[in-house]
């Protein structure tokens, strides 16, 4: 079974509206914790994502740094963007 991150909370960390960049953390199905960067201009785009430290590594299991969640940036980025956790999490 391969592991499918699922989305169920993101709330706006810090944000810098003139240059567009924007910083989220992203809460999924199984516990774990992610910081996701996006740029804004000209579109809605990943440019980095990395597990918070507060539980194991889904994947790997490591309980240190990891590279992981980067191989799922499309899955991420189709359900910030689907499901529209961008725009609520900037409406708050």
């Amino acid at each position: 079974m391969s592991y499918r991150p699922n989305i169920t909370n993101v709330t706006k960390a810090s944000s810098n509206d003139k240059e567009g960049l924007y910083e989220f953390i992203i809460k999924l199905a199984d516990g774990t914790e992610c910081r996701a960067f996006y740029n804004r201009f000209p579109e809605w785009k990943m440019t980095n994502i990395s597990r918070l430290l507060k539980t194991p590594c889904p994947v790997c299991r490591k309980d240190f740094i990891c590279k992981c969640m980067e191989s799922f940036t499309a899955d991420f980025e189709e359900q910030m963007t689907g499901d529209e956790w961008i725009n609520k999490a900037i409406a708050e």
